[in-house]
């Protein structure tokens, strides 16, 4: 089943995908509840998706962004620092951060350039979505715990993250601005034909730029199942209905920054207004975000240098 909220004619609905079009749900029912368990509805008349405005499938408590590609690790390395490899810390444990769930953007809105950036890029990932709560998960449990998947597209302000993150810290405003959910969710039983040997989706990824292929990838390259990231996110807290676990970006053209550290320079180019960035997961759907102009806003001064005073 392809669940999606959406606006239709000023009211915000949700319902089930069918082909080219959507069949709602009763008006107030909300894809969280049916995420947690609650019957799915019987729906009314069906509408065509051309005449509705896509918003991402549900506001999640939560989004934790793994990093799980090898190959886009070395490469953004070499991008960022110079340095070649992966480092051994990263083959430990899947490492994820916290990021905005505030920030979600539908599978078609316009992305505005963050406020100070220059340096846009996009990130092409997947994202599971949990089911029923719980902790301490193993990987084995791990899987009865997620009720789907979509597209994840982790936009970077390349410039801004590489210098807050010199604090140590991070990463903050660099990666705040957008993130797009979507086009619809997937429940889980429906990307099972998918799986392989090893217990990884075997799922074609494919990134555009302006109509034009510059990435390409299998989703099961990860070197982590969605169920072992879980069980991890899961290590001595509670994962809750709805929260949000990407993929981290795949490699090959999985974002710019890859590309740049391995061409030794911005090539392609970093993102504009009147780009747009189209990311398609096989068995999940496309996304598709044009750039546009970002907001003038005013900055926050340095901080002031102070002598170590003491009472």
């Amino acid at each position: 089943m392809r669940l999606a909220s959406y606006e239709h004619e000023g009211a915000r609905r949700c319902g089930a995908v069918e082909g080219e079009e959507v069949l709602p749900f009763p008006e107030g029912t909300g894809l969280l509840d049916i995420v947690g368990g609650a019957p799915v509805p019987a729906t009314g008349a069906p509408v065509p998706l051309s005449s509705v405005r896509l918003l991402p499938p549900l506001e999640p408590p939560s989004v934790r962004d793994f990093v799980t590609f090898e190959e886009h690790v070395e490469g953004v390395r070499r991008s960022v620092s110079g340095q070649a490899g992966v480092p051994e810390a990263w083959y430990d444990a899947p490492t994820f951060y916290f990021t905005n769930p505030a920030s979600l953007v539908g599978a078609h809105e316009d992305v505005p350039v963050p406020p100070g950036s220059s340096v846009l890029d996009y990130e092409l990932e997947v994202a599971a979505v949990v089911g029923p709560p719980g902790g301490d998960l193993t990987p084995e449990r791990a899987r009865e715990h997620i009720f789907g998947y979509t597209v994840f597209n982790d936009w970077s302000a390349r410039d801004l993250q590489s210098r807050e993150m010199q604090v140590g810290l991070g990463p903050c405003k660099g990666k705040d601005a957008a993130a797009t959910l979507g086009p619809w969710l997937v429940t889980a039983d429906e990307l099972e034909p998918y799986r392989d040997a090893d217990g990884f989706l075997r799922l074609a990824l494919t990134a555009e730029v302006n109509g034009e292929v510059v990435g390409s990838d299998l989703l099961s390259n990860m070197g982590w199942t969605f169920e072992e990231m879980l069980a991890h996110a899961s290590r001595g807290t509670r994962v809750r209905t709805g929260d949000v676990l990407g993929s981290g970006t795949c490699g090959n053209g999985g974002c710019l920054a890859e590309l740049w550290g391995r061409n030794g320079r911005q090539d392609p180019p970093p993102l504009a207004p009147g780009d747009t960035v189209t990311l398609t997961v096989e068995g999940i759907g496309t996304v598709s975000n044009t750039v546009v102009p970002g907001r003038r806003v005013p900055t926050v001064r340095g901080a002031r240098r102070r002598p170590r005073e003491r009472p």
